[in-house]
């Protein structure tokens, strides 16, 4: 199995099926798919395999983690957070933690440096839980999901 199925199990057993939550930023969503992001697609009725296809297609793909080489379980906190905060801002913060430049772009200096970085889930982990707790804040609305988004992170792993 390849790496991006491995990492499509875990999203999927967080992202669940269809929700239209009108707390919810992204509006009607199933399978993690949002309508706000992807408006020509038929979200009540998007299927699993058509959910995936948009993963690999519009995350995985432009993400570029397959500059980390060694880390898994880098990869997957990384690619988790992309699909749940945006895949700019996912990168822009491992690029943070080992101090490469934060430009939202995935290459093989950062990859590296993931790779050689000592403790980085642990720190990318800490970095994700502050994010959330900060959007909690900003938006009280959101503190309905904060516990969610803390156990997400939690589960983020093989």
């Amino acid at each position: 199995m390849e790496l991006f199925d491995k990492c499509m199990v875990v999203i999927f057993a967080h992202e669940g099926g269809y929700v239209d939550d009108s707390d919810d930023l992204g509006g009607e969503t199933n399978y993690g798919i949002c309508k706000r992001y992807f408006p020509d697609e038929d979200i009540k009725n998007l299927t699993k395999e058509r959910a995936k296809e948009l993963y690999f297609g519009h995350y995985w793909q432009p993400m570029k983690l397959w500059h980390i080489w060694t880390k898994y379980d880098a990869v997957l906190q990384i690619f988790d957070m992309g699909v749940n905060a945006g895949r700019e801002r996912a990168i822009r913060m491992a690029q943070k933690i080992v101090m490469t430049q934060q430009d939202g772009i995935m290459g093989p200096i950062t990859g590296k440096a993931i790779d050689q970085y000592r403790g980085f889930i642990e720190k990318y982990k800490d970095a994700r839980r502050t994010y959330y707790r900060e959007l909690a804040e900003k938006r009280p609305r959101n503190k309905k999901f904060l516990n969610g988004w803390l156990k997400r992170v939690e589960s983020t792993h093989f």
